[in-house]
Formats: structure tokens, sequence, C-alpha cells
């Protein structure tokens, strides 16, 4: 079957219908902005779930211009609803913008950016510079902007002054769409200049948004909803659509039926429950979303493929430095919160729905609204309790639960790097058990802990904390006697000395000291010591640790 191609990193919807990629039909989402008739929307969704193609199918949509675009709508849902609709198609001068680019080092790399912005913006638009509708003094101004030579105050009122200007020339008022409202502001924050672009943003946003009267309806979207920034100062029309919000829940990522039917077409329905696994698990509102950057690199990857290939897609869209702050500066008690999190379990924190980066302290109780918004948790309930508003939530799906544990583990190996073993190890090469059993208790205090894999998440922390001693060589999974060992310890030069070091993992503290009965035992029914003694090792301490959560147990033969 020759199927159709898979739009990853297609955000032009043009390209998507005229180039014959699959299209997950979004375009109700046109009706519903209409029918709610909000003067001012703002749809905050975590970062790749569709919020850049649906700016640009409204453009398509709505934009008045030489060229005949309704055909990218032929036998779309939209397309069925009828002339009520209809009549707003290509009818309007839109002014569309994406901010994303703006996240720079400094203010001055990020004011440049803005200034191509609008003047792109501006260019687009120049042909309203051979009207004589225009006044001059309006065409002197548009002439600067797209020069890019215009001064600072010329740039806050921007927006303003293209949106006035379409007025006149198309005698009909204008939509404003802003893409990637807040990503500046992210930037802005963490790289210091926060409060400067605080200040060109407000007055961007006021002067064409608030009291506009050239402004017909604006679409914002974002990460988050930032008004306590002051950068929607007394905008009172401001229609505010997050993930906790029933409208609007299905237009920006896959509900479970397009996903079916997505996989369907590619022959790949027998994965459906591994899509579900992996992907699903965001609740939008009362919706059910999947993630649609997964979903199209999964099925991508996969289609005629024996071997699907399930991992974490969308870890690697952008930084995860939110999640790494959380594991590496978090408090005791953050840390305990992470390891319930990534063990399956639920929390009860503050909803805030109003965020700003300045309150964004990973030991504070906001962290978890903002992991919220931005996809690292989902919520299964929100209720009130007295004034406050509170979400249970949990993290939605394994993808998500990897990038945590994938953070744990780049936090717990720099961890190692950085502390001190050799204690510990004197206590493992000496047959110290005691001392062995003693120093493995306070690590495993000291680290944040995921029992998902149970015996490889064991194995990989004491392999990694015995690994790096000069003149040893640690060995995982060696093929050893009739089987193999979890870990084989090994002096290389003169082979006196070889540890062997089989590990299990109890259901319960009480089975601790059989299991390390069943290690040793195992051991030596499997004769991992046979090749060690051929290789003329002098010393085999052979040492059955067993765990359970954090704690262990070790005896030594």
């Amino acid at each position: 079957m020759n199927y159709k191609p898979i739009p990853i990193g297609v955000e032009n919807f043009k390209d998507i219908i005229d180039k014959g990629y699959y299209y997950v039909d979004k375009t109700l989402f046109i009706k519903d902005i209409l029918d709610n008739k909000s003067y001012v929307n703002l749809y905050t969704r975590p970062r790749r779930f569709g919020k850049t193609l649906n700016i640009s199918m409204l453009q398509y949509y709505f934009e008045k211009s030489d060229e005949d675009t309704s055909y990218l709508f032929d036998g779309l849902n939209i397309s069925e609803q009828g002339e009520k609709y209809k009549r707003y198609q290509g009818q309007y001068p839109v002014i569309s913008i994406s901010l994303k680019s703006m996240k720079q080092e400094t203010f001055e790399l990020s004011l440049n950016e803005f200034k191509k912005i609008i003047s792109n913006e501006f260019r687009r638009h120049r042909i309203i510079l051979d009207s004589d509708k225009i006044f001059n003094a309006d065409k002197d101004e548009f002439l600067k902007i797209c020069n890019r030579c215009g001064d600072y105050s010329t740039y806050n009122t921007a927006l303003k002054l293209l949106s006035d200007c379409l007025f006149e020339f198309y005698n009909k008022k204008v939509i404003i769409l802003i893409d990637e409202y807040d990503v500046l502001l992210e930037s802005a924050y963490f790289r210091g200049y926060y409060y400067e672009m605080v200040n060109l943003i407000r007055s961007v946003f006021e002067s064409a948004l608030k009291t506009n009267n050239s402004l017909e309806f604006g679409v914002l979207t974002g990460c988050l909803r930032i008004s306590k920034e002051s950068i929607f100062t007394g905008l009172n029309n401001l229609a505010v659509y997050s993930v906790t919000d029933n409208l609007f829940s299905e237009y920006f990522g896959f509900t479970e039926s397009e996903v079916k039917q997505f996989a369907d077409y590619y022959g790949l329905s027998e994965y459906f429950k591994d899509l579900k696994t992996w992907y699903d698990g965001y609740r939008f509102g009362n919706t059910e979303i999947y993630n649609p950057w997964s979903i199209l690199n999964y099925i991508h990857f996969t289609k005629g493929n024996t071997n699907n290939v399930l991992k974490s897609y969308w870890s690697n869209t952008s930084s995860n430095d939110i999640i790494h702050k959380l594991i590496t500066e978090g408090d005791e008690d953050i840390k305990d919160t992470v390891e319930n999190l990534v063990n399956g379990g639920m929390i009860s924190k503050p909803l805030y729905e109003d965020i700003t980066y300045r309150n964004i302290n990973v030991n504070s109780d906001y962290i978890w609204s903002f992991l919220l918004y931005t996809g690292y948790l989902k919520a299964v309930r929100i209720y009130l309790s007295g004034n406050t508003l509170y979400a249970d939530m949990v993290i939605p799906n394994r993808e998500v639960t990897s990038i945590y544990e994938n953070t744990i583990m780049q936090w717990f190996n720099e961890k190692i790097v950085s502390t001190s073993r050799d204690e510990l190890f004197n206590a493992v090469i000496s047959g110290n058990t005691l001392q062995f059993e003693e120093i493995l208790l306070d690590w495993l205090e000291d680290t944040i802990s995921y029992y998902d894999t149970k015996e490889n998440y064991y194995h990989g922390f004491l392999a990694g904390l015995l690994s790096g001693f000069k003149g040893y060589k640690t060995e995982s999974n060696r093929e050893n006697g009739i089987g193999r060992s979890d870990i084989i310890l090994l002096e290389q030069r003169r082979h006196k000395l070889a540890v062997i070091i089989e590990i299990k993992v109890a259901d319960e503290f009480s089975q601790l000291s059989q299991k390390c009965d069943d290690a040793l035992m195992q051991i030596e029914e499997k004769q991992y010591d046979m090749q060690l003694k051929r290789d003329c090792y002098q010393q085999i301490i052979k040492y059955g640790v067993a765990f359970y959560k954090k704690s262990c147990m070790i005896k030594k033969t």
C-alpha cells in the first residue's frame, strides 16, 4: 500500500494538504472559535501538541489574499458545517506571528529578533503602501519597521499600527494570531533580562489586544497562562483555555479515536495497547489525549517495520531542564514526592492557574502546577478545599516516566563522580559485609529510587557505585559457568581478587534474609566462579545482596 507521508515537524497547514500528508482533522476548531465569540483567546498546551499547526490553519481559513486557499478545506470537517461558517472564509486581514525565535541569550538579541519578526509580517502586507487610504505618516512608520530602523517605542505599538492600516485598506477588522507567546519570557527569566522583556511584551499586547478598535478577534498560544506577569494588564476580555478546561479540549493532541484510526490506516492496530501505555494518559478537561508528536514519530518509524520502536520521542524536542532542576535542587520532601510519582503514586497539590517564572522554584508548590501545564504531570481530579483549588496529579504515561527515570540516573551518575566511594569499595574488597551494607543503605536513603524495573534498577545502581576504581574492572551480566552473573569485580593486573555479586529483590522486608541465601545458592549452582578459577584468581568473594525498596541485606561466602 502506498501510504500517505507522516508530517513530522511540518507545521504549515498548506504544506500538509498540498503535499498529501496524513492529517488529523482539527478544522472544527474554527467552528468553535466562531461560535464562542471570545474577543481574545489564549490556549495553553504543552510543547509539540499542535499549537503552531492550528495557528497556521486559522490563518489559511480566515485570511483574505490574492491566492484562493479555500480548496485546502475541501472534504474536511469544517466544510460540512454549512454557509454559516463558510461566509467567514477568506474574508479577513490576518496578522500572524510566532515568538518562538525570541529565545535568545540577551535582551538585545531578543529585541533584534522581535524586529525581524515584525518586519517580516509588515513586508507580507506591503501592498497597502500603494493605497491612498493610508496616511503618509503611517506609511513612514510602516517603512521604518519594514527596514528595521524604528526606535524602541515604534515596536511597542507596531501590531496596533499594522492592524489599523489593514483595517483602513480592507475596510474589515483584523484577526491577530500570536504563537508561542510565553517562550521568550522563560528564556528572559533564566538569562537575566526578565523585566525588560515583560515591559516590551506588555506594551505590544496592550496596544494590539486591549483597546484596539481594528481588532476582530485574537488567538494566542503558549505553554502557560502568565497573567500575573502584567503582560495582559487590564485585558478583561481575555478568555483562557488551559489543560484543565473542557472547551476546545480535543483540538490540541490526538484523541483516542483519532489514534485508532491513524494506527489502523498504517496497519499498526496490533500495537495500539503499546501506544496507549507509552503515549496516552493526558487529560485536557474531560478529554483523553495522546501525545501527537510521539504518535507521529512512532508510526513513522514503525510502519513497514516488524520491530516497533517504543521510546521517548517527546523528550528530544526540547530541554528537560525543569526535571533536572527538580531532581538536583529539590529538598528531601521534593525528592520523596518525585519518587512517589515515578513509582506510580499520586500527589495532591494546590493548583495555581496563573504562573509566573519568578515563582517557579523547585521547592515551592508552584512547581507542580508548572509541571501539569507543561505536560510532565496530568490532573486526574480537580477539587475545591476551602477556598483553595487542588489537583490530584500523576505522571501521564510510560514515555514521561522514562524522562524522570533517565534524569534520575543522570543525577545519580553525576553524584557518583562527585562523591568519594573509597569506603564502600574497600568494604567490598575486604569482605566487610557489615560496612558494605551500612554504606549501601546510606546511598539508598540519599537516592531517588524507582522500582518498576526492580532488579534492573538495583543492578544499575550497584554497578554504578562499584565502577571506575583504578586497577579493577566491573562487568555486568557476564557469562560465567552455566549462566550469567549479575556483577563481577576483577583485579586486573595480578589476578589476586575477584568479587561475585548476585542481586535479588524481595517483595517484602521479611524476605531479605532468604533472598540473600537464594542469591548465594545461585552463585554455587550456576558455577559463576568456574572461569575465575581457570583464570587463577587467588581469592574469590561471593556476595548475595537483597533489596526491598530502600532497605538491603548482604551476606557472603
